[in-house]
């Protein structure tokens, strides 16, 4: 293993495609915690084809994210969906004989969503966090895989100049849920109007998430209803980059 004070960030495929800055923020809020960020080469966690019911494709790239995270005793991922993929399904993904399946055993117990990463290691003082009425949306993965709810809401109430909103649709989900928003898009049209009208009508004037790719769903959502409300990721909240 490396020094433990080395962290892995496995930055995911929406980060890396749609938004690298939340990806450079998450390593700017690792490093402040005293940690030297390392980025792995990598690809897809495997979650699309898990979802799809491909199995062996999702074993594929399971095996490529385990043997690429494994050195390392620290694996940080700002992404709920990711996140709960590594801890909840990696450890079922092998039949017991297979000798993948203690290799990801082992990498998903070092597997921290960010937020769980940065309540247990507080970043130093930096930029100013986001200001503002803020409203916080639980991803489905974040909340029901790894059981994250009260680390991000901590993290927020740190930041000086923001106040935190609650709102009715706060735990239920978004409409993306990676697959279904395809497979059932007028359902998921619906989920996200009734979500983001819930968001509008707290007053918010920034959601924020865990999950990039809740955000890119509301915030598109949020952006056709006429709102001026912006979607942010925890990590650029945080990081003072909103």
């Amino acid at each position: 293993m490396t020094d433990t004070k080395e962290a892995a960030l496995f930055v995911t495929c929406l980060i890396d495609l749609m938004r690298p800055e939340v990806g450079m923020a998450s390593a700017r809020l690792i490093e402040r915690a005293g940690f030297t960020v390392v980025v792995p080469r990598q690809g897809c966690c495997g979650q699309p084809n898990y979802n799809a019911g491909d199995r062996k494709g999702a074993q594929v790239l399971a095996r490529a994210a385990i043997a690429a995270l494994e050195p390392y005793e620290t694996i940080v991922v700002p992404s709920g969906s990711c996140g709960g993929m590594m801890v909840r399904h990696y450890p079922t993904l092998f039949d017991a004989a297979d000798p993948w399946a203690s290799r990801a055993k082992a990498v998903a117990s070092r597997v921290l969503e960010l937020t769980q990463f940065l309540a247990r290691h507080p970043p130093s003082a930096g930029a100013p966090g986001l200001a503002g009425k803020i409203a916080y949306h639980d991803s489905c993965s974040s909340l029901r895989d790894l059981g994250v709810h009260d680390e991000p809401r901590a993290l927020l109430r740190s930041m000086t100049k923001a106040e935190d909103v609650p709102f009715a649709e706060n735990e239920t989900c978004c409409g993306f849920g990676g697959l279904f928003c395809v497979k059932y898009p007028d359902v998921a049209d619906r989920i996200a109007a009734d979500k983001c009208a819930a968001i509008i009508a707290s007053g918010a004037d920034s959601v924020v998430s865990a999950d990039l790719g809740c955000l890119l769903n509301i915030g598109g959502r949020l952006a056709r209803m006429g709102s001026p409300i912006k979607a942010v990721h925890i990590a650029e909240a945080l990081a003072g980059d909103a």
